[in-house]
């Protein structure tokens, strides 16, 4: 029914006579059926609707992501990672506020971050988008980045997202989400949260192509919160392994929504240390 739907949505917007329908709800919403980075599921059940400030869904061609106007943070972030999206670009560093959030709210700029004790740190990585400028440039828009603490950002946090495309390059495919936990404070003008610990959903599938149908109980999850402070610089990210179970406690949200029932529950359950 969701193809479907999607397919009938598609066809309406190449029709002149289907400009009632090609608003920016339903222009979300076909997105939304049809991003590979949304394929486990949207856990806030986010939407591109005003009335949803604190859970408003941004789906771009690199990723997907719930942003908190009140926060100045993305809720999650949401993205697939294949040899496709690697190559051999540059970081670009240009850091810049998100034009595809209304006008109206508090725009967060690298001002925010500026003389403060924190990185600006991604939580899709530049380093997972390197087939393309554009790509690469699109993580560094602001509601893809959070106050990091350097020990974290540039110690397990860095290393796991090392090991993740070490994964890609044995012919792996991952579906990876990342988001904020918690509030120890707020940074710049726009008061940024600062938050207490960051986390990470790593769904492996062993090739690329595969759907969620497929993910079975034997599919690898790894799922880490780390903590947001310094002095962890030199420790494993293993050191910070948890479920998703335990995240969706800490979170709230729903993931892995799309993946059969009693294998959810099996793979959320089940910590893997890597």
């Amino acid at each position: 029914m969701v193809v479907l739907g999607a397919i009938a949505l598609a066809g309406c917007l190449g029709l002149a006579g289907c400009g009632v329908v090609a608003d920016l709800a339903d222009l979300a919403d076909l997105r939304l059926m049809t991003s590979p980075h949304l394929m486990l599921g949207n856990p806030s059940d986010a939407a591109t609707r005003l009335e949803l400030p604190n859970n408003y869904l941004l789906i771009k061609p690199q990723f997907a992501l719930s942003y908190s106007r009140d926060r100045g943070t993305a809720n999650w972030v949401s993205w697939q990672l294949n040899p496709d999206w690697l190559g051999e670009v540059d970081r670009q560093n240009n850091f810049r506020p998100d034009p595809d959030l209304p006008a109206d709210w508090p725009v967060i700029t690298s001002q925010d971050y500026r003389g403060r004790r924190y990185d600006r740190g991604h939580l899709a990585p530049s380093g997972d988008r390197t087939a393309s400028i554009e790509d690469n440039s699109a993580t560094f828009v602001m509601s893809n980045i959070i106050p990091q603490s350097p020990d974290n950002n540039r110690g397990p946090w860095s290393d796991l997202e090392s090991a993740s495309r070490q994964l890609v390059s044995q012919g792996r495919e991952l579906y990876i989400l990342a988001g904020p936990i918690g509030q120890q404070g707020r940074i710049g003008s726009a008061q940024v949260v600062v938050p207490q610990s960051v986390w990470k959903i790593i769904v492996v599938m062993e090739e690329p192509g595969l759907e969620a149908g497929e993910i079975s109980e034997a599919t690898r999850v790894i799922a880490v919160n780390l903590p947001n402070v310094s002095g962890i610089g030199n420790r494993p990210w293993q050191d910070f392994i948890t479920t998703v179970d335990e995240l969706e406690e800490l979170t709230g949200f729903d993931f892995l929504s799309t993946v059969d029932d009693d294998v959810e529950a099996v793979i959320e359950r089940r910590a893997d240390g890597g």
